[in-house]
Formats: structure tokens, C-alpha cells, sequence
């Protein structure tokens, strides 16, 4: 029996470990990608000084429509004196859309400190340099540099550092998470290894055999919690790159509820699916939008008693492509619904650790529902269901 304890407690901590590893793991792959990109910014901004000189000096005869600036990774507008936008770049037109030459540039910078900048510059002659902040429709942190580039127009060029501030943000979000939420199941590891080495299941084999199971639950529970905070630290950091490629919902769809067969089969819950056009297609990450179907099924079969159905409805309108997945669950009361998508935050808690739940599922969905520039809205009632309304952008 010495040996199985010994085996136990070697297991468990070869997997606190492997935590403790993979959260270092991840900040040194943080700070080395923030030294990687600080010094490329440094090299891209000598550059993009020398490119603003040069056609400083050439008199920019043929104006900022040349294909130097398209070729750039940063983002270039010109601006005129009334602050319309007259030339874009190819980055600017991936980054804040299409069609927006002609237009304020209040329309795409909503930053009062931009709009007052191109003034000072205009009449002062001198350049600027200020960092902006903007968030919506997610957070974005850009370096900016007003140039002057005749007297009735300036340029703007924005250098992206969203992924460098993130990174920050994220790592030490990741440490103090990891920290927090696995303290409680690593003390009920520590409290049953305790009572079979120590207390009084030291020398009752079938007390031993029950706190097994407890052990071996809390393990499972802090994978996944580790597992999903990967997932959210990694979706949040590029929640800003909105994706570019066509994909068909329908078929993601019809895809995650074959994946969840098992799981419906189990809690003896049907998904009907309604779709009544062949093709609905968005610009969308396969795999994450897969993650965010998968835990919204996985939630409403978990929460859902035997026999019940889940309602899956596509239809789609010149402007967007909506999904309602709607459970017959538990419900959620009505004062929490505006807080389920926050991280660890859980309704009920006893039946979300019951259901094997982190609390983060939820937390992951906003985010990618974020990057695909779509809405979410939740309608519920207690002890009727919960509805999920997803809006993404038609192509």
C-alpha cells in the first residue's frame, strides 16, 4: 500500500510540474516575442522615416497612390485638411475595410487625439508621434505617426502593437489565473492524499478506494482548466485579426453535431438542425468557429434533462448569416445572463464542476464571436431553456 501512495503522489506531482512548466513555458515565449517585435519595430520605423523622407523630397508629385505604400505592412492613410481620407493602402483596407476613401477619418479613428493632431500638425509644420487605443470593435493598440506631407494634406501611418501589448497583458492575466483556480483542486489533492497516508483511511483499504476517484477528478479538472486557458490566452491575442477566408456554417454545424453524437446519445437529447438554403457562407476561422458550436451544444446537452431537444436554426438575410441555438435546459436566471461569458464565472457552480465545467467555455465563445465581427444575444428563462442568437457579417 506504501507503494500506491508513493505512485499517487509522485503522479500528482509530476503533473503540477508539467503545469508549472507550460505557464513559464508560455511567459518565456511571451518576452521573447515582445524582444522579437520591439526590435522590428525599431528596424520598420527607420525604414518608414526613410520612405516619408524620400517622398518628401521628391515633391510626392504622383501622390501616395504608388505602390510602395501597398506593399507595406503598416497601415497609411493621407488625409486632406477637411480630414477626408484621400488615399488608403492596401493594409488600411484589410485592417478597417473598403470603400472608405472619400470619408472622414472619424469614421475609422474615433480618437479625438488623431483629429486634433492633424491640426497641430498643418499649422505647426511639425510632425507627431502619439500612441492610440481603440476599442471597438476589439481592442486594438497602435503607434501613430502624423507626417506632414504637402500643405493641405498629412499622412498617417499606424504601427500595430496589439500583439505586443496583449502578450503583456496576457501573460501575467495567465499567471494569476493558473494560480487562483487551481489552488482549490490542488488542496482537495493534497487533503485526500493526507487522509489515505495520514488520517484515518490510512489502514481501511475501502475508504482508500473511495478518495481514488476524488483524486483522480480533481486531476482531470485542473487539465482542463489549463487546457481552456491555453485556448482562451491564444484566441484573445489574436482576437483583432479578423479572418479572411470563406467557410459554410451549415456545414461546421452539421459537422459538430455528429462530433457530439456521443454526448447527446448519453444525455438521451436530440439536435434538430433547420437550414433551409444549401450555402452560408461568412469570412471565418473553421477550427473556431467548430470550438464555439461545440461548447454551445456541449452546454446545452449538459444542462438539459433526458429527452429533450436542442434546436439549431440557420437563415440568412442580405446582411447576415444568423444562427439560434436554443436548448429545453435549466435556464439562467435573469440577473446573470449578461455575466455568463465572463472568465469563471458560473452560474452553479456545484453543477458545473459536476458537468466536468470551467467556467471558461463561455468566456471562449465571446472572443471568437469578437474576432468574426459578429453579436451574440442570450435569452433565457429558468427552468425553460436558453436561446444563443449569433449575427455574423454576409459576405
Amino acid at each position: 500500500m506504501d507503494l500506491l501512495f508513493i505512485l499517487i503522489g509522485a503522479g500528482l506531482a509530476i503533473f503540477v510540474i508539467l503545469v508549472s512548466f507550460k505557464s513559464i513555458g508560455a511567459g518565456i515565449a511571451a518576452k521573447s516575442e515582445i524582444n522579437r517585435q520591439k526590435d522590428k519595430l525599431k528596424s520598420d520605423e527607420i525604414e518608414e522615416e526613410e520612405i516619408l523622407e524620400e517622398e518628401e523630397l521628391n515633391g510626392n508629385e504622383k501622390g501616395l497612390s504608388s505602390n510602395t505604400f501597398n506593399q507595406i505592412d503598416d497601415v497609411l492613410f493621407e488625409i486632406d485638411k477637411f480630414k477626408n481620407i484621400k488615399f488608403l493602402n492596401t493594409a488600411a483596407t484589410k485592417k478597417f475595410g473598403k470603400k472608405l476613401q472619400g470619408k472622414h477619418i472619424a469614421t475609422v479613428l474615433r480618437v479625438p487625439e488623431i483629429l486634433q493632431n492633424i491640426d497641430v500638425v498643418l499649422s505647426t509644420k511639425k510632425n507627431k508621434k502619439i500612441d492610440i487605443e481603440l476599442n471597438n470593435p476589439t481592442f486594438q493598440f497602435f503607434s501613430s505617426y502624423i507626417i506632414l506631407n504637402n500643405q493641405n494634406s498629412v499622412v498617417i501611418f499606424l504601427k500595430d502593437l496589439t500583439e505586443i501589448i496583449k502578450t503583456q497583458r496576457l501573460r501575467s492575466d495567465f499567471v494569476a489565473n493558473v494560480s487562483h483556480e487551481l489552488r482549490t483542486p490542488l488542496q482537495s489533492i493534497k487533503l485526500g492524499l493526507e487522509t489515505i497516508n495520514k488520517g484515518h483511511a490510512s489502514n481501511d483499504f475501502e475508504s482508500q478506494k473511495k478518495f481514488l476517484p476524488i483524486l483522480f477528478q480533481q486531476t482531470v479538472r485542473m487539465e482542463n482548466i489549463v487546457r481552456d486557458l491555453l485556448s482562451l490566452s491564444k484566441i484573445e491575442l489574436q482576437e483583432h485579426i479578423r479572418p479572411e477566408k470563406n467557410v459554410d456554417i451549415k456545414k461546421i454545424i452539421s459537422s459538430v453535431i455528429e462530433m457530439n453524437n456521443e454526448i447527446l446519445k448519453k444525455n438521451e437529447i436530440q439536435a434538430e438542425l433547420k437550414a433551409p438554403d444549401n450555402e452560408y457562407e461568412i469570412l471565418g476561422d473553421q477550427d473556431r468557429l467548430t470550438e464555439v458550436f461545440s461548447n454551445l451544444i456541449d452546454n446545452a446537452a449538459k444542462y438539459s434533462k433526458k429527452g429533450k431537444k436542442i434546436f439549431v436554426n440557420v437563415e440568412n438575410n442580405e446582411e447576415s448569416v444568423i444562427v439560434s441555438i436554443k436548448d429545453q435546459g435549466i435556464g439562467i436566471p435573469k440577473e446573470y445572463i449578461h455575466r455568463v461569458t465572463e472568465r469563471f464565472f458560473r452560474v452553479n457552480p456545484s453543477k458545473s464542476k459536476d458537468v466536468g465545467g470551467t467556467g471558461l467555455g463561455l468566456a471562449i465563445v465571446k472572443h471568437i464571436i469578437n474576432q468574426h465581427r459578429a453579436d451574440m444575444d442570450i435569452k433565457s428563462e429558468e427552468g425553460v431553456g436558453t436561446e444563443f442568437i449569433l449575427k455574423f457579417p454576409a459576405i
